[in-house]
């Protein structure tokens, strides 16, 4: 069963290597704004032709991705909730503690990528040219909430309310990505590019948390 999760990653781990890859150096054009270059030209040119900007989307991205934070907050108030109680981080659920670290490594990645820039924003918001790849509110919304429904099932609630919950946190996940790749602020490449990172890393804690329970 451990071999074949390995696997899975190192897999995963390739795909999102050679779609870097892809970003990088396939139909690489100077379309974006100032003539700056973006790879799958043809066809992040095609989207965004038919897709430009629109405020709205943009807005409603923008101040759904908030709510995401709350998630993050409730998970470390549980975790600080379980150090005062117990005042010993040796006592903390092990699970909350990998959560926490998963968070580090999600904005380590999107620090990465603001300083390592593939291409730029194809429009000119109020801070001039920006790092575009991957979408960050993609990726914040799927990493944040893909592991809370991992986290749900090991946090006592009961059936219903869990349900209820995790229906409310996909629906939430969904909002951002797709109001993000409609408000046109970001190249299609960076869209499927904050899906495809994301994955990986979530999967890499489901793996980490399942193996953890297993020992």
């Amino acid at each position: 069963m451990f071999k074949n999760k390995k696997l899975i990653t190192i897999i995963s781990l390739i795909i999102v290597i050679l779609y870097i890859l892809l970003i990088k150096f396939v139909d690489v054009q100077a379309i974006g704004p100032q003539n700056t270059k973006v790879g799958c030209a043809t066809i992040n040119h095609f989207f965004q032709n038919i897709l430009p900007y629109n405020d709205i989307f943009y807005k409603i991205s923008k101040y759904f991705g908030y709510l995401s934070f709350l998630l993050i907050f409730f998970y470390a108030s549980i975790g600080l909730y379980q150090l005062i109680k117990y005042k010993s981080i040796e006592k903390v659920d092990k699970k909350i503690i990998m959560l926490g670290f998963f968070y580090i490594i999600v904005l380590i990645t999107y620090f990465f990528f603001e300083k390592v820039s593939l291409n730029y924003r194809p429009v000119i918001l109020d801070e001039g040219l920006e790092a575009s790849f991957p979408s960050s509110h993609t990726m914040l919304a799927i990493c944040v909430c893909l592991s809370s429904i991992i986290m749900n099932k090991h946090i006592k609630f009961k059936q219903t309310p869990r349900k209820i919950f995790n229906i409310a946190i996909l629906v939430l996940m969904a909002i951002i990505v797709l109001s993000r790749f409609l408000s046109g602020v970001h190249w299609f490449t960076d869209i499927i590019g904050g899906i495809l990172i994301s994955l990986f890393l979530v999967y890499i804690l489901y793996i980490s948390i399942n193996k953890k329970k297993e020992a």
